[in-house]
């Protein structure tokens, strides 16, 4: 899922209606990107958003922009902290002290900490906020060695070249979060297990992740329906 943030109008969301007609396959993430590049070219805006669409969450992403403009980043990433001992089943950053990124680690035997907290590392969510000339360069150069994935691919080696950082995801607030609730909730639900695991999480009364928080409302974009909530004793 891809976004044009413009600063004079709203955000223009493009996912993969957006991709040319005859573009084939999409093996990656940049990949799919990549063939929205005309989009970008059109609309001229003053960052692209790339997100995961298959995660859930709450996220002001307005906060992230804001972080992103304050350490003049070329690239942000949304970053989660999880604890050391679970990192190694995460995609994790390593930083230095203040965000900028130095490296990308895939499941790693030995995560890098958080250098202000070093019983948690940095697990990327998948989010992305790019400059929009540095995001096309980038692309450009990864079509012509045949790479087609940003966290794989093309992340990796901008962290020695551009001004990447991690964006803290703890760090971003939203209205309505009770007590109850698990906060700043993440949860990747690329697989049957994980999206069965999170539908859990959003049952019973005093859910981990609520749907009815009408200060931050939850919807499906154009096809907006009334939420559904299960409140049960137990759960198998």
């Amino acid at each position: 899922m891809g976004a044009c943030w413009e600063r004079s109008g709203p955000i223009r969301e493009r996912g993969a209606s957006g991709i040319r007609i005859g573009a084939g396959a999409l093996p990656g993430q940049a990949d799919a990107v990549y063939k929205t590049l005309h989009l970008c070219a059109r609309h001229a805006p003053d960052l692209v958003a790339v997100f995961a669409a298959d995660h859930v969450y709450r996220m002001d992403v307005g906060q992230m922009v804001q972080a992103h403009a304050q350490n003049k980043a070329d690239i942000s990433v949304a970053a989660v902290p999880v604890p050391i001992e679970q990192a190694s089943s995460f995609g994790i950053i390593a930083s230095h002290a203040g965000g900028r990124i130095r490296d990308f680690q895939e499941k790693p035997e030995r995560p890098a900490p958080i250098p202000e907290r070093r019983s948690h590392a940095y697990a990327s969510m998948g989010n992305y906020l790019f400059d929009p000339d540095v995001l096309a360069e980038l692309l450009e150069q990864a079509a012509r060695r045949g790479e087609t994935d940003f966290g794989t691919h093309i992340l990796p080696r901008a962290a020695a070249t551009h001004r990447v950082f991690a964006y803290d995801f703890a760090a971003n607030r939203v209205p309505g979060i009770l007590p109850h609730e698990e906060p700043n909730y993440w949860r990747d639900v690329g697989t049957i297990k994980a999206y069965r695991a999170a539908q859990r999480d959003m049952c019973g009364p005093r859910p981990k992740f609520s749907l009815a928080n009408e200060s931050w409302p939850s919807s499906a974009g154009l096809h907006a329906r009334a939420r559904a909530h299960v409140a049960l004793r137990a759960f198998s």
